[in-house]
């Protein structure tokens, strides 16, 4: 037979069904809890202390929580004896006063009602999620305003703290993952981009654009492009409106091997920054570029290959290959673990290396790389002090 704390557990676990029933308009109570019958062959004093224990807690000594029925029943053991049959709740105020939730559910109700004045079509959602309304109590008008926005005025195409809405600027970031469940709701597909889950892209929000660092090998390019520097960065947009197609475009992973690539003839570098470099498939004028690709030969390093090459099929790979792993074993040291266990788009001898790194966990990272074997492969001299 479970104990008062136990039924009033078990009470809680109701919760959000009771707020479900709320929102639906249907009938809750009263709400019957299986608090398990006591056995009549129990110890006497075992079942005395029991009976006395949820009697102690019902609503007819407190005057608040579950109601108790009983009826006399005879027992092999203690002969006749009063035990209980049922347990249940009466009506919501009996539950609510337990569980000390009255203002809460009120405050509920409320939220409820503001919100399918405003936007009927939120019924099933606040039905089928009623905790998510109840996690965000304090916050729920501002959030209805945000809401109010996207739907008067859907992909504003502005970053969020530029929105003309009377909440703080960090709203709409702080409350993410409820705003993106209502406007999914809300709004209508042509304004929801669902092909992506960042907030700003689903919705129409400029979101920062990334920097693309690029670094002219040739210093002879500099007045040629009329370039104030050898080493700029450029939002994505602005690097998509060049054209440096007529030169040799090298995509280095990591800062470092980056900066201290070589200079080379009628060339330019550009940091990838790992994963950023897929992004680079809004370039236009990569379609007709000579490529080279270089990264660390890891499982993360030949992803990143050959995510370029979905979009540019020329991409030469540069030292990831088995010569240049067996070369620096030593250097070889755990990786971090891929959920892709094939990689399409590899050359036989670049599937080689990736199995490899991909089933043992390993990493060949390019710092790692001698700058005098980088520039033997590339066919220059390493530079001399005198």
């Amino acid at each position: 037979m479970l104990t008062p704390t136990e039924i009033k557990a078990k009470a809680e676990r109701k919760y959000p069904d009771f707020l479900r029933s709320l929102v639906q308009e249907e009938p809750f109570f009263p709400l019957e809890i299986k608090f398990g019958r006591p056995s009549p062959t129990a110890d006497y004093s075992s079942l005395r202390d029991a009976v006395q224990a949820l009697l102690a807690s019902a609503k007819a000594e407190r005057g608040l929580g579950y109601t108790v029925e009983s009826e006399p029943r005879q027992t092999h053991k203690h002969g006749w004896q009063t035990l209980p049959t049922r347990v249940y709740f009466a009506s919501e105020a009996d539950y609510l006063r337990l569980l000390g939730k009255q203002k809460e559910a009120q405050l509920f109700m409320a939220a409820v009602a503001r919100t399918l004045a405003q936007f009927p079509t939120l019924h099933q959602w606040l039905a089928q999620y009623p905790k998510r309304l109840i996690e965000n109590l304090t916050n729920w008008d501002d959030i209805l305003l945000v809401c109010a926005y996207f739907v008067a005025n859907p992909r504003p195409q502005c970053y969020a703290r530029e929105l003309p809405i009377p909440v703080h600027t960090k709203f709409v970031e702080q409350n993410e993952g409820i705003l993106r469940q209502l406007l999914d709701v809300l709004l209508p597909e042509t304004a929801v981009d669902t092909t992506t889950t960042i907030f700003s892209a689903r919705f129409g929000l400029r979101q920062p654009e990334p920097l693309f660092r690029l670094r002219l090998l040739d210093e002879n390019l500099r007045g040629r492009l009329g370039w104030p520097s050898t080493d700029l960065a450029l939002p994505l947009p602005d690097l998509a409106a060049l054209n440096l197609a007529d030169f040799s475009l090298f995509i280095i992973e990591n800062q470092l091997t980056f900066l201290t690539f070589p200079p080379m003839a009628h060339s330019i570098a550009l940091w990838g920054q790992g994963y950023q470099a897929i992004r680079l498939a809004a370039v236009p004028w990569l379609a007709e570029t000579h490529i080279t690709y270089w990264g660390d030969m890891d499982a993360q390093g030949f992803e990143i290959l050959a995510g370029l090459r979905t979009h540019f099929a020329h991409v030469q790979s540069f030292l990831m290959d088995t010569t240049t792993w067996a070369q620096f074993a030593q250097f070889i040291v755990p990786g971090k673990p891929s959920t892709m266990l094939q990689a399409p788009r590899l050359t036989t001898a670049e599937t080689a290396v990736y199995t490899n790194v991909v089933h043992n966990n390993l990493r060949l990272e390019q710092e790692r790389i001698p700058h005098v074997y980088l520039l033997a492969q590339l066919g220059l001299a390493p530079l001399v002090k005198e």
